[in-house]
């Protein structure tokens, strides 16, 4: 079954923004978006560890900010153009000091480095500061292209 022509046409439109590098507004949209997903996402993991470490509130009070700030930046060209970058550079510093924090939260673990599979396994997760990292990333790289209509 064949697409209707109006969807082929817009997805046309949006293969051609992306290859040109305009894709501001989608991309600060989709950083709200996964902003949103990422706070919930946080939240529950460290209300089921029970918020042990006081460091854990952190993204839940920094993760929420790319929300507005991307929604900004969908709407606003100055705002993905300033707010949007800074908001989006804390999201990924936190990522990254969260990065560390899980890591040095596994080898705290009992057993340390001599259990370490087992310590990553049922540890905090490795990587999922990264992930939200990504979502810092995605904001930090719409504000640098250039805004779809644009020509």
């Amino acid at each position: 079954m064949a697409a209707p022509a109006a969807a082929t046409g817009l997805a046309a439109r949006a293969v051609t923004d992306i290859r040109t590098g305009r894709f501001e507004r989608s991309l600060a949209g989709l950083a709200a978006a996964g902003a949103l997903i990422t706070a919930a996402e946080i939240f529950t993991e460290h209300d089921s560890a029970s918020f042990g470490n006081k460091m854990m509130w952190w993204p839940i009070v920094i993760m929420p900010t790319m929300v507005p700030a991307g929604i900004a930046g969908a709407v606003s060209r100055t705002a993905a153009k300033t707010v949007l970058p800074v908001a989006s550079a804390v999201v990924v510093a936190n990522g990254l000091q969260g990065t560390f924090l899980h890591w040095r939260g596994i080898l705290a673990k009992p057993g340390g480095r001599s259990n370490l599979r087992y310590n990553v396994e049922m540890g905090p997760p490795m990587f999922a500061p990264l992930l939200a990292s990504m979502v810092g990333g995605m904001g930090l790289l719409a504000s640098l292209l250039r805004r779809e209509g644009d020509r």
